[in-house]
């Protein structure tokens, strides 16, 4: 198999041109052995969330890729993974971000290795994008090829299999959703309606790998027509026309 592209893309060719939005961690601290009273309050399971790792990103849907691609390298669960609303720009503090994640396992190495594998997942691709120009949109559009144990039982897959992840402002994702189901044979696994914390939506798309990269090729260019063409819906109805 080819190596994996933009997008997460194998086989489709990728939409051009595309401009990467790199995501960065703005924050990363590891708890080698969790307060007991800490690690109960956070619903922590004692015999196997000894140590944990806190990471904080400026964007949360590539983050909560990221950790599930921590846990296809640690013997970890993400025991906690959120938003935070309004988005980055409006973020609580310098070091706030988008999201808090954690992650937690038994042994303190497996939590770092976790951390390490997040940090290299972001790195390698997992970011958003938009186009170029002025005022366009940031969209968040990822196949994985291989879903871990966090994203997996949210799309109702088992871990392993394909997902498709995409994510977009509040009318991109609907009409990019639609596109996207249209192109291709795959199933809305999750719809995330607008607005999300950060007033985006989105949805999680299952099936074969080729369908679902198609799908996605299909979501990124529909949010490319609505960008060039924003008010192509408004058009004078027929009965105006004779």
């Amino acid at each position: 198999m080819s190596a994996v592209k933009p997008l997460g893309l194998t086989v489709e060719r990728v939409p051009e041109p595309l401009v990467p939005l790199p995501a960065k961690i703005l924050a990363c601290r590891h708890i080698e052995q969790v307060d007991a009273q800490l690690a109960k309050a956070l619903g922590l399971d004692p015999e196997k969330h000894v140590s944990a790792g806190l990471i904080t990103c400026d964007q949360d849907d590539a983050m909560y890729t990221a950790l599930d691609h921590g846990t296809k390298f640690a013997d970890v669960d993400v025991t906690f993974a959120m938003s935070f609303y309004a988005g980055s720009a409006h973020a609580s503090g310098p070091f706030s971000g988008e999201i808090l994640g954690i992650v937690a396992g038994e042994h303190p190495e497996h939590v770092a290795e976790a951390l390490w594998a997040v940090r290299e997942g972001l790195q390698e691709g997992i970011h958003f994008h938009t186009f170029p120009g002025e005022k366009q949109p940031a969209f968040f559009a990822r196949v994985i090829s291989e879903t871990g144990r966090y994203l997996s039982p949210q799309a109702g897959i088992r871990a392993g299999e394909p997902m498709a992840y995409l994510i977009a402002p509040p009318m991109e994702s609907v009409v990019g959703v639609d596109a996207a189901l249209k192109a291709a044979r795959v199933k809305l696994a999750k719809l995330l309606p607008p607005p999300s914390e950060t007033n985006f939506g989105g949805a999680y798309l299952t099936g074969e790998l080729a369908e679902l990269e198609a799908a996605t090729v299909a979501f990124v260019e529909t949010i490319r027509a609505l960008a060039k063409s924003p008010l192509a819906g408004i058009c004078r109805p027929a009965r105006l026309r004779r």
